[in-house]
């Protein structure tokens, strides 16, 4: 009797450089060229506005921690769906899933697609409207993933290479060659006044978001070539190279733009090149943006969807999501779902309505994955090629300003965080469907 034909699997064709890119790509989007203008309307002075990335980036780092002891105790398809679904059970890990398709990454991506389509437009007026460049960029990259993941990590690695060319450009030129500031003082910081304390948790807000995005890299850790080490290896390198990245950043414009110039910047990054190059240094700055933009929907687009592959390995979705192509060993429905997904919210204009209702769950998701940890260490107290530094003092840090996160979110805006939580909510009961469907079966 001849045996049934072995099912298409995902293949590990990532390596240590595909996976540190992925990382670093996860995290830097194109707030970094904004968000050190937020952060200077919360607190005023250089060194609290650098120090402020400085924090945000020990937080990111003790996270990196995290999850790099996590990939090396359950290298999985699925990354932090797998870790929440083992240490939590099913149902916060389908809410997980859930969340990602209907707003943070679907929500996030249209936002980023709509941004890179107007600093296009700016840089040659094409004669077409934004949204549809924004869908067909997302219509790119769909397709360009669904040709396999080594065709989508050297697409990501080129953008990657990119963006970070971008960014030391800024930073070149604002140390320099851009005057600095007069308004930028010299003398050293005083003490940090009791008051200003909660000018930089407002400040931490912003950046917290910023660094956002390390996770996504464990959602291919199927398809790397040795996730237990090149995962562990990529979360500590990017996230420590983003660190650094950012806290240059958020240097050259204080002291190009100053405290008070940068408070007042909607466009820092422009401004600083402007400084530097004039208007060419401008353009040249809006087209790092829209690389930046490119690159953060690229990776995006190859990591996410492995998210619902998972899900649908689990029988907590449609079957027809874990089917993967015997040409391109891609999870190629699964790539379509997202890209169809992201290019619906792009098409609604409510992408940035739909991002303020989920910047608090996002958050929870990050401090239960940080929770799971403790959860794996009394289940396995010997396990993993790789323990997390200071554990359980980094760990409880991690999950503690994650939930600082959450409140202060709740806090500033309690209407569109309770939106974001019944949209997390409604996921309940389809999450008891399929469980009841599995059941069954």
């Amino acid at each position: 009797m001849s045996e049934a034909p072995a099912q298409p699997a995902l293949v590990r064709r990532l390596g240590p450089f595909d996976v540190t890119m992925l990382v670093m790509g996860g995290i830097i989007g194109s707030g970094i060229f904004v968000n050190p203008a937020e952060v200077a309307r919360h607190v005023s002075t250089p060194f609290l506005i650098v120090g402020v990335w400085l924090i945000g980036g020990l937080i990111a780092i003790a996270g990196a921690f995290i999850y790099a002891e996590l990939a090396a105790r359950r290298p999985e398809v699925g990354g932090q769906y797998a870790y929440i679904r083992d240490a939590w059970g099913p149902i916060p890990a389908f809410l997980y899933g859930w969340a990602l398709l209907l707003v943070i990454q679907s929500g996030g991506m249209a936002a980023v697609a709509i941004t890179f389509a107007r600093y296009v437009l700016d840089l040659a007026p094409l004669g077409v409207p934004a949204w549809s460049l924004a869908i067909g960029a997302l219509a790119l990259l769909t397709a360009i993933n669904c040709l396999g993941v080594r065709a989508g990590g050297t697409v990501q690695n080129l953008l990657m290479v990119l963006k970070i060319g971008a960014i030391l450009m800024l930073v070149a030129c604002g140390l320099l060659l851009a005057p600095a500031s007069p308004a930028t003082p010299t003398a050293p910081a005083e003490p940090v006044p009791v008051g200003t304390l909660a000018a930089i948790g407002a400040a931490l807000t912003p950046v917290m978001f910023s660094y956002g995005g390390w996770q996504t890299s464990s959602f291919v850790s199927g398809e790397m070539r040795d996730p237990r080490r090149d995962l562990v290896r990529g979360l500590l390198f990017g996230v420590l190279g983003v660190v650094t990245l950012y806290a240059l950043v958020a240097l050259a414009c204080v002291v190009v733009l100053g405290p008070d110039g940068l408070a007042q910047s909607p466009t820092p990054a422009s401004d600083v090149m402007r400084a530097a190059l004039g208007e060419r240094g401008a353009s040249l700055i809006a087209l790092g943006i829209a690389i930046s933009a490119l690159g953060f929907l690229s990776q995006g687009m190859l990591t996410t969807p492995r998210v619902y592959f998972a899900m649908a390995e689990d029988r907590l979705f449609f079957p027809q999501i874990a089917a993967v192509s015997p040409r391109t060993h891609a999870p190629v429905a699964a790539i379509l779902l997202q890209g169809v997904a992201a290019c619906l919210i792009a098409l609604s204009g409510t992408y940035g309505q739909i991002l303020s209702y989920v910047v608090s769950v996002d958050f929870i998701f990050f401090g239960l994955t940080g929770a799971a940890l403790f959860v794996f260490r009394r289940r396995d107290p010997a396990g993993g090629s790789f323990r997390a530094p200071g554990h359980p003092w980094t760990t409880l840090f991690f999950v503690l300003a994650c939930a600082a996160t959450v409140a202060g979110t709740i806090w500033n805006n309690p209407i569109n965080s309770a939106i974001g939580f019944g949209i997390l909510l409604a996921g309940v009961p389809v999450c008891l469907f399929w469980l009841r469907r599995r059941t069954r079966a």
